[in-house]
């Protein structure tokens, strides 16, 4: 396991410098400049602030500088947040963002594996339908919609919840309660539905069969052998998931005014902030990197025929 996770490592090496060059050159080509502004600069001040930053110099040699500064782990300063460096930007911003995410993931999992499991085992019933309604409501529905909806309901109406703002340091259950719930529900509903469909072949699988016969009893057969079976799948999804909800959750930020990287990312990338929109591209494509080599390794634990040399 550990040959083929050092195997994994050396071929994301050549994956992120392909991500870098791609991110940075679509940055570069893309209409408008960091210092379009409503305000006019006279041609002085624009051709000092290039010279400063370095864009006056070649595409080229402004790679190959970048690949430097991250080399030395220099992500630059932002172009757009003042007296601010990236880093300082992302460190701020990341531990928002992972909280609510891992909460959210965390908070699915418990919910969707459940209803999946219990769909599949009352397969073409009335539960059934009903878990699999809500499911496909719960992923037509955007967090945009449901958002505001529970901030209105929950935070306004009712007074239960606060609706905006979270503080790390004084982080309590009520500031998350909303964020996180609506960051969920479309995760709940797709693990739902991928667990139910997974238990539904599992449990006709002729291994469940055997074990049935062998006289083993129902909760036994669920969950030392069907239930690590349908859970494969999941595992796969989890990987790329995760590092979505930890770093795309915009709306979520957005609605609820959290200080995390989704909003930072969105925007710097309307107002052509280089270095910060890198600096998220850079770290998702490594969340998704290293999530994804966790999950195979996990579905290696769970299923025994997998076998990594």
């Amino acid at each position: 396991m550990l040959a083929y996770s050092m195997r994994r490592i050396m071929v994301a090496i050549p994956t992120m410098f392909v991500i870098i060059a791609v991110a940075f050159f679509m940055m570069r080509l893309a209409p408008g400049s960091p210092f379009d502004t409503e305000r006019a600069v006279s041609p002085e001040i624009r051709a000092q602030l290039l010279a400063y930053y370095g864009f006056d110099k070649p595409l080229y040699v402004q790679f190959l500088d970048y690949l430097k500064g991250l080399a030395s782990f220099d992500l630059g300063p932002s172009l757009i947040y003042k007296d601010q460096t990236v880093s300082e930007i992302i460190g701020s911003g990341f531990p928002v963002s992972m909280t609510i995410g891992l909460c959210a993931l965390l908070l699915a999992i418990c919910v969707g594996v459940p209803m999946g499991l219990f769909a599949a085992l009352k397969q073409n019933s009335a539960p059934d339908y009903s878990i699999m309604a809500i499911a496909m409501a719960g992923i037509c529905i955007p967090s945009l919609v449901v958002g505001p909806i529970l901030s209105l309901v929950f935070g306004v109406y009712l007074g239960w919840l606060p609706t905006a703002g979270l503080d790390l340091g004084r982080m309590t259950f009520e500031t998350l309660v909303l964020p996180v719930v609506t960051l969920s529900l479309a995760q709940i509903a797709i693990i739902s539905r991928l667990v139910r469909s997974s238990a539904v072949e599992v449990l006709r699988s002729n291994f469940i069969r055997t074990a049935r016969a062998k006289g083993l009893p129902e909760s036994q057969v669920l969950s030392k052998h069907a239930l690590r079976a349908a859970l494969l799948p999941l595992v796969s999804y989890l990987g790329p998931a995760c590092a979505g909800l930890i770093t795309g959750s915009v709306v979520v930020e957005t609605v609820f005014q959290l200080p995390g990287i989704g909003k930072n990312f969105v925007n710097s990338a309307l107002q052509r902030d280089y270095p910060v929109v890198m600096a998220v591209v850079i770290l998702y494509a490594c969340l998704i990197i290293l999530l994804n080599l966790l999950a195979d390794l996990a579905y290696g634990l769970l299923d025994p025929k997998v076998k990594y040399e």
